[in-house]
């Protein structure tokens, strides 16, 4: 819905590649999605390399919420999804629209990238860590069933073992229901790649092992306080040789995160709606039958 970022965080050339924030017109968003919509499509996903700020450049205000409201009221559309929002941007308008308005999934990708006060300053990032704590505190509380997805990344430059314990910490504590861990690469013209203390590659990527292997064990058990759960699955297509079918619930975007495999001897198709109650978890996956 837009090209470019302004946030100028230190290890990213985004900014440099693309230049400043530019929006897409709403109405030829509006257009497009609803081309999609006669040609089948159930689910549109919102993105941008700084989706929250939509239309600032163009409407003199941010009008993510707007655009929202716009595309819900499209036929044929059932869930529309938002990727990549900066979490100081996420205000109390948008998640009011995001708990009003019935198509808008109850998911947000929020890329936090680290916990440690010191780093996020580093980084260039905008928000402390209480501040995160207080800005998914406030979509838990508005949404209390919102799939919160999030990025990290390891071994930034003078990156501490504290800090990553710190970060370990967090994670442990927020237990997100969807999360990736990069490891820092140095990009040529970055503030970043010309630090002190980088990180060796070695011990990036035994952080980036230890994080997720902790989120796979909080992974594991949000799967396992889903078993008997009710959950509305767009089916994606069948499970060769087997009388199963695999699909994703609200909680899974398509592409990054986990499954629902639904058992059923049904004759279903890609883009069916149903209803599936949970009846078992593996890892980052889900499985269930149709609700009777």
């Amino acid at each position: 819905i837009a090209e470019g970022c302004d946030k100028h965080c230190t290890y990213c050339i985004i900014p440099k590649l693309r230049g400043n924030y530019r929006s897409v017109p709403m109405e030829r968003l509006v257009k497009e999605a609803e081309d999609l919509a006669k040609q089948g499509v159930k689910e549109l996903i919102l993105v941008a390399q700084e989706t929250t700020v939509y239309g600032q450049d163009l409407y003199g205000e941010k009008s993510l919420p707007r655009l929202l409201r716009e595309l819900c009221k499209i036929q044929g559309i059932w869930w529309i999804r938002l990727l990549y929002c900066y979490p100081e941007e996420v205000d109390e308008e948008l998640i009011r629209v995001m708990k009003e308005e019935q198509k808008i999934c109850h998911y947000i990708d929020l890329p936090i990238q680290h916990a440690s006060d010191e780093i996020l300053k580093r980084m260039g990032r905008r928000t402390s860590r209480a501040e995160l704590v207080e800005i998914i505190g406030k979509l838990r509380e508005a949404i209390p069933d919102i799939a919160i997805r999030t990025t990290l990344i390891t071994g930034f430059p003078g990156e501490t073992k504290e800090q990553h314990k710190e970060l370990l910490e967090f994670i442990n504590d927020m237990e997100f229901d969807r999360l990736g861990v990069f490891t820092y690469s140095p990009e040529e013209g970055t503030p970043a790649a010309a630090m002190e203390h980088q990180i060796d590659e070695e011990v990036k990527l035994d952080r980036q092992a230890e994080l997720m292997e902790l989120q796979q064990d909080i992974s594991a058990e949000l799967g396992e306080r889903r078993i008997g759960q009710e959950l509305l699955v767009m089916i994606e297509g069948k499970v060769a040789d087997e009388d199963a079918y695999v699909g994703r619930s609200q909680a899974d975007a398509p592409g990054v995160d986990g499954y629902v495999f639904v058992n059923t001897p049904e004759t279903l198709v890609s883009g069916d709606f149903v209803r599936v109650k949970i009846t078992g978890a593996v890892e980052y996956d889900l499985i269930g039958e149709i609700s009777q």
